[in-house]
């Protein structure tokens, strides 16, 4: 450690560039945003889990549910069925399970599943 600091060059805080400063700022709010907590909406948690009974039920679908990947709408898409997920451009969805064929089931924001083809996702 006595190694580091001989070569380390001593600069007061009020001197070193405002780029440092920001790092060092942001730095502290991540470790402190570790201890909040999300309080998440009664209301909204009842209806996720009303979309997730919903989702098993018309699918048949007895595996757990894991996010394999995220995508982005590229285009805005009406459902024609109530199997198909309604997307609007640029909406966040996570990619649950993949099928045969050229559709993915999604879930959006809102915690709906639904078929989405892959030509209207944009994977990053």
């Amino acid at each position: 450690r006595e190694k580091d600091d001989k070569y380390k060059t001593w600069m007061p805080k009020f001197l070193m560039a405002k780029e440092d400063k920001d790092q060092r700022k942001s730095s502290n709010d991540v470790e402190r945003s570790i201890f909040k907590v999300k309080k998440s909406n009664p209301e909204k948690s009842k209806k996720m889990e009303k979309e997730e009974k919903f989702f098993r039920e018309t699918f048949m679908y007895d595996k757990e549910i894991n996010v394999i990947n995220t995508a982005t709408a590229e285009c805005s898409v009406p459902s024609k069925r109530r199997v198909d997920l309604p997307v609007t451009a640029g909406e966040q969805l996570d990619v649950i399970d993949v099928t045969e064929g050229n559709a993915v089931i999604c879930r959006n924001l809102e915690g709906r599943y639904g078929y989405v083809l892959v030509e209207h996702l944009n994977f990053r």
